[in-house]
C-alpha cells in the first residue's frame, strides 16, 4: 500500500500543517490514490471485507476525507453512507440525515493522526444513541497508538512523526509550511 501512495504522488515530504494542527514532514493526500477507481475499490475492499459480518447498518466519515472512502466501503458493505460536517466549527449532522437509537454505525476517516474528527463523529452517534460498531481508515499516522474503538482497522499503519507547532524543527530552520487539509486555512 506505501508503493502505491508513493507511485501516486500521495505521499508528500516537506513541511506541512496537519488538519488536527500539529505539524510533520510527511503528509498522506488520500485523494490522490483514491481518484483512481482500482486503488480506491481495493482499499475500500480491505475495510470492508474486515468489518464483514460485525452488523455495520450505516457507515458515517467526517468531511470532508473520510467521505469517499465512507461511501465506497458503505457500497461493499450494501449499507446506508453518510457523512458529519462542520458548522460553525462543530461537527454536526446535517443535509437531513439521522442516525436512530441502537443502529449500529462504522465511522470511516480517511487518515488518523490524532483522531480528533472520529472522536467527534463517535461524540454524535452516543449522542444520537446509536452503537458504534468500530473505526475503519485508510492511513493511521499513530501506528496504532491512538485508540478509538475497541473494533479498529487501518490498511496502512506507521508511525509518521509529528510536532506541536512549539517544538517542531521545521519551524525552527526556518522551513515554509503548506497547509493542505481540508479544516485548515491554507494560510498557515
Amino acid at each position: 500500500m506505501l508503493d502505491v501512495f508513493k507511485s501516486t504522488g500521495a505521499l508528500l515530504d516537506g513541511h506541512f500543517k496537519l488538519t488536527s494542527g500539529r505539524h510533520s514532514n510527511a503528509y498522506f493526500q488520500c485523494a490522490k490514490v483514491l481518484q483512481y477507481p482500482e486503488h480506491l475499490t481495493t482499499v475500500c475492499s480491505r475495510i470492508a471485507e474486515h468489518f464483514t459480518g460485525k452488523g455495520v447498518e450505516t457507515v458515517i466519515s467526517p468531511a470532508i476525507g473520510g467521505i469517499v472512502v465512507g461511501t465506497e466501503v458503505g457500497r461493499q458493505l450494501g449499507v446506508k453512507t453518510i457523512f458529519a460536517e462542520r458548522k460553525e466549527g462543530a461537527m454536526t449532522i446535517r443535509r437531513g440525515f439521522t442516525l436512530q437509537p441502537d443502529e449500529r454505525v462504522l465511522v470511516i476517516e480517511d487518515v488518523i493522526t490524532t483522531g480528533g474528527s472520529v472522536a467527534e463523529v463517535i461524540a454524535l452517534i452516543t449522542a444520537a444513541g446509536a452503537s458504534l460498531v468500530g473505526v475503519g481508515s485508510v492511513v493511521d499516522r499513530s501506528n496504532g497508538r491512538v485508540k478509538l474503538a475497541d473494533e479498529q482497522f487501518s490498511v496502512l499503519s506507521m508511525e509518521v512523526v509529528s510536532y506541536t507547532p512549539e517544538e517542531c524543527p521545521l519551524c525552527k530552520q526556518g522551513v515554509p509550511i503548506d497547509a493542505p487539509g481540508s479544516r485548515t486555512n491554507q494560510q498557515p
